[in-house]
């Protein structure tokens, strides 16, 4: 069957630095055209990256027959109208993560696709990649014993008033940016919803976005912690810790292309880690997979794509009551999806 030929809205730096080469290493995909407001930078980018059509406009990558399936990378705050446009263009959609503003814009893209009958999904490359998977396999088998606690910080610095991650009307701050990574890790790991959970902001006095956000997750069994910044030494860890041991993955988000990720599996025999056994898993790029999973659904190969858009809506969930948490000092209830 032939690949399936995917379109880019716009020159995000995350599509041309890292989605666009990834997918151009796809067994079932193909960027074939991309588009921005200026006719320009799409030719541009359309030329360094060996792309056949370049767009003036959105619209016109919409318009073009031949494009099967959209990439959506703009800013946040245009995450959902243009999904939808794309859909209701006969165009399947992975939108970058987070999907949506709040739990309200996740709804509104379900519905888009329930109507239009098209595929639609998230763009949380983590659930293709083999050391997750490795990771709820040893989870799952009971290697550590039950599941108790998950903890996470992601962070990184950021402090260019122009970049649209600190301004806040546009769906800016760390909670939505990086903190999405701590809440779907959770629930990946524990595989249920949280039950409560209560939140900490603390805003930048000029952007009026978080740049520093924890929070606690309560499951059924356990529970979870993250903390993530916008300015902050950029570093990321997962901690995942049962009754019998722990596990650790050093690059959890931003795994490196063509390099082998470790994972740390310790039985706690010794403090410090001295007891703990190192996994190595195969060089990829979680992108390429991710497009390619995603293509395979389109093609009827796979019964849904790789995160759907309900399972996107329970992540927005968790972070509108995360935000809600913030303002009352209380535990929150996620939004039952």
């Amino acid at each position: 069957m032939d690949k399936i030929r995917w379109g880019v809205l716009g020159v995000a730096g995350i599509a041309v630095k890292k989605v666009i080469p990834a997918m151009q290493k796809c067994a079932h995909a193909e960027v074939t055209a991309i588009a921005s407001r200026d006719l320009a930078k799409a030719q541009a980018a359309a030329a360094s990256l060996g792309i056949a059509k370049a767009y003036g406009s959105y619209e016109e990558l919409l318009a073009d027959p031949d494009i099967d399936a959209i990439y959506n990378p703009l800013p946040n705050h245009m995450h959902v109208s243009w999904s939808i446009r794309a859909a209701e263009a006969g165009k399947h959609v992975l939108c970058e993560k987070p999907i949506g503003l709040n739990t309200a814009d996740a709804r509104k893209l379900i519905e888009a696709r329930d109507r239009t009958g098209v595929k639609m999904g998230d763009g949380f490359m983590i659930v293709a990649h083999p050391q997750w998977l490795r990771v709820l396999e040893l989870v799952r088998g009971g290697a550590i014993g039950a599941l108790r606690a998950v903890v996470t910080i992601f962070s990184y610095t950021n402090v260019n008033a122009e970049n649209i991650r600190n301004i806040a009307d546009l769906g800016g701050g760390g909670l939505m940016d990086i903190g999405c990574y701590g809440i779907k890790a959770s629930r990946l790991l524990f595989g249920t919803e949280p039950k409560r959970v209560i939140g900490l902001l603390d805003r930048d006095p000029n952007f009026q976005t978080d740049r520093l956000t924890s929070a606690m997750l309560e499951f059924e069994g356990g529970q979870a912690v993250f903390t993530c910044s916008t300015q902050m030494v950029p570093y990321q860890v997962v901690q995942v810790l049962g009754t019998k041991g722990r596990i650790e993955l050093e690059i959890p988000f931003n795994a490196v292309p063509g390099e082998a990720m470790r994972l740390s599996v310790d039985d706690g025999s010794q403090l410090g880690g001295g007891s703990a056994k190192i996994e190595t898993v195969a060089a990829c790029d979680q992108y390429t997979l991710h497009a390619d999973e995603f293509s395979r659904a389109v093609r009827g190969e796979r019964p849904e794509v790789p995160v759907t858009l309900e399972d996107a809506a329970r992540n927005m969930a968790v972070i509108d009551a995360i935000v809600a948490s913030a303002k009352s000092g209380k535990w929150e209830t996620p939004e039952s999806i």
